[in-house]
Formats: structure tokens, C-alpha cells, sequence
């Protein structure tokens, strides 16, 4: 017996396109699930650290995605900024597939940014 996934069951793997981002909410917090160019998916934090604009509004491009506000690059894997103005990086959170169903759990913070206030 497989043991159950960690975090909420959020979208199916199969919503998401290729070089493509969906906003949802985990506990009223906005979260972008992105899949990169090689068609991996990712769990990070929706709201850029420089502005408060979506990222999952952004341009997806190999294994970053970019703030449509004013052009900062995030990495996908390490939530790091890659260009100015942002400096700060967005939390990436613990992302499980089971089959085609997406999970994931907001309170594992897998890159060292600040945890989400869920309260």
C-alpha cells in the first residue's frame, strides 16, 4: 500500500501546457504551478517579490518564468531571482503527482523563503 500524497490535490497534471502557468489557492494563498519547456512541473509562490503582480500571469521559458509587471526572471527550481528588479526569491513548495492529480503542501517550503502566513 502506497502512502498517501502530502498536501491538498489541487489540478490535474494534465491541465497545465507545456511553457504554462495555473493560479490556484491552497488555503486562500495564491500558488503558480507551472510546467517548464522540458514538461516538469513546479509549485511556487504566485506573487512576485518585487511587486505584487501574478506570476503565473508570466511567460514560461526553459526553467524560469517571468513577471509580466516589470520583468524579473524567477527559476523555477530555486525560486531565485535571475534579473532586476526582484532580488528576493518566491517560496517553491513541495509538489507530488499521483497519476494525473497534482498535490501540494504549502507549509513545506523546499528553497528557504519565508513560509506562507496561512492564519
Amino acid at each position: 500500500m502506497s502512502e498517501a500524497p502530502r498536501g491538498k490535490l489541487v489540478c490535474s497534471a494534465s491541465d497545465i501546457q507545456v511553457k504554462a502557468a495555473l493560479r490556484i489557492l491552497v488555503d486562500d494563498y495564491p500558488v503558480a504551478i507551472v510546467r517548464d519547456s522540458e514538461g516538469g512541473l513546479h509549485a511556487l509562490g504566485d506573487t512576485c517579490s518585487h511587486e505584487d503582480y501574478s506570476l503565473s500571469e508570466g511567460d514560461v521559458e526553459d526553467g524560469t518564468i517571468e513577471c509580466w509587471g516589470h520583468g524579473s526572471q524567477f527559476d523555477l527550481r530555486s525560486g531565485q531571482p535571475l534579473s532586476l528588479p526582484a532580488f528576493e526569491p518566491v517560496p517553491v513548495f513541495a509538489l507530488e503527482l499521483d497519476g494525473d492529480d497534482v498535490y501540494v503542501d504549502v507549509t513545506t517550503v523546499t528553497n528557504g523563503a519565508p513560509a506562507p502566513d496561512l492564519h
